[in-house]
């Protein structure tokens, strides 16, 4: 595994708001309709967790992840309509999306590095439905 400037216990500690701030600015790019539809989901349990903590100073909802115990909570509101994904590999969202589009990138100096550089995509109108898209991207890893 690739080390970051700082060792682990360290480095994991860092670009969690940085990443949150760029998932709000993806978000705020959506009109308020779109937002209404919106929801946030991300590669794993630790990224979920930082949009929750710092998600409510930016104004955002609460995240969703298959990762962990997160899975367990399910998607709750989400839809699948709208869907701003925090460290997804593109190829994983297409077929699964009608539309998958980049629309930032998180980056942070101090971070672990394969948390920086890490891809937004903005997914649009879900081919498959939501229960059985949701089963299949559980992971406890």
């Amino acid at each position: 595994m690739q080390t970051a400037e700082l060792p682990q216990h360290f480095a994991d500690q860092f670009g969690w708001e940085e990443m949150t701030a760029t998932v709000a600015r993806v978000y705020r790019g959506l009109s308020p309709q779109e937002q209404a539809q919106a929801c946030i989901f991300t590669e794993n349990y630790g990224e979920a967790g930082a949009i929750d903590f710092f998600g409510e100073k930016y104004g955002l909802p609460n995240a969703t992840s298959g990762h962990n115990s997160y899975w367990l909570w399910g998607p709750a509101a989400c839809t699948g309509e709208i869907v701003i994904g925090v460290g997804i590999q593109r190829q994983d969202w297409e077929g699964v999306f009608a539309r998958v589009a980049p629309a930032d990138v998180v980056h942070c100096q101090y971070c672990m590095p394969y948390e920086n550089n890490r891809p937004v995509y903005l997914g649009r109108d879900l081919q498959i439905p939501l229960k059985a898209n949701w089963i299949r991207g559980r992971h406890y890893d």
